[in-house]
């Protein structure tokens, strides 16, 4: 089987690469890249956006929650939408299916599979791989190399230069950790706490929709800070063990802060609405 030869020697740290794990790995990538594209042309849909939002982030389904509510919130809305809006508005579908399949497979990883759990395997923690892990780590870079791409065909529409940093710094350490198969247990303690992002969308999709004031809204602005204040800030400490963490931490204390301003402002304008 063919080896890809990749640049700086990185496929010969600690030995771990084959050309079976490269073909692997790459096929992966593809398939992250190609999920993107899937995804986005589903949730381009507004009827599988709610779908998806409602199931996914509070267990609702369209049945259950009141379609008077739905319809000039999603359905109505999206057809006014400029074509700008729109694509931030498919953009977001694929970042929260991202988001959700990344952070379902870290926690099972973590906390479910053999892989990691204590005295399973002989291999020290931090050196332990699999096929599966592997697999997620490559479908992660490619949904970073494609939204990383789509934000510079649009930059600075979809995203500022936090955005390429964050995206940056986590391709970097992704991709470190896949080709070494070192530290992906904390890639995953990281991967997982994309599971709030879900939360962001669905925040900026209510204030594009004109629903700042429905109690939704404010639901979500809660969930959405308690998720980053155990989820994000409270492993600081923890993350500096590490070189890049640190930095998407510092990052992830700037958005927490724009959280937390921006619960106060609604929790405020809810109560003089009253």
């Amino acid at each position: 089987m063919l080896g890809v030869q990749l640049p700086l020697g990185l496929i010969n740290i600690a030995g771990h690469a084959t050309p079976s794990k490269e073909l692997h790995w790459l096929l992966s990538v593809f398939a992250g890249i190609i999920m993107c594209k899937i995804s986005k042309s589903i949730l381009s849909s507004e009827a599988i956006i709610v779908k998806t939002f409602l199931l996914a982030t509070f267990g609702w389904t369209l049945d259950e929650f009141p379609i008077s509510a739905i319809s000039p919130l999603f359905f109505t809305g999206y057809v006014k939408l400029d074509d700008q809006k729109k694509l931030e508005w498919n953009n977001r579908g694929f970042s929260s299916f991202h988001a959700l399949v990344v952070a379902a497979a870290s926690l099972y990883l973590l906390l479910e599979s053999d892989l990691f759990r204590d005295g399973a395997q002989d291999e020290l923690m931090i050196n332990r791989t699999s096929a599966s892990s592997d697999t997620i780590l490559g479908i992660s870079t490619g949904y970073f190399l494609a939204d990383l791409a789509m934000i510079f065909y649009y930059f600075p529409a979809l995203g500022g230069m936090e955005y390429v940093l964050h995206h940056g710094l986590s391709m970097f350490a992704i991709v470190q950790s896949l080709l070494s198969g070192q530290a992906q247990i904390y890639i995953f303690m990281v991967l997982f706490t994309e599971s709030t992002t879900p939360f962001v969308n669905l925040r900026w999709y209510l204030d594009v929709a004109d629903q700042k004031n429905s109690k939704l809204y404010v639901y979500n602005g809660v969930a959405l800070f308690l998720g980053w204040l155990i989820k994000k800030v409270y492993p600081l400490g923890f993350y500096s063990l590490l070189t890049v963490p640190p930095i998407l931490a510092l990052l992830n204390i700037v958005w927490f802060w724009k959280i937390a301003k921006g619960l106060i402002k609604t929790l405020r304008k809810a109560r003089h609405s009253q």
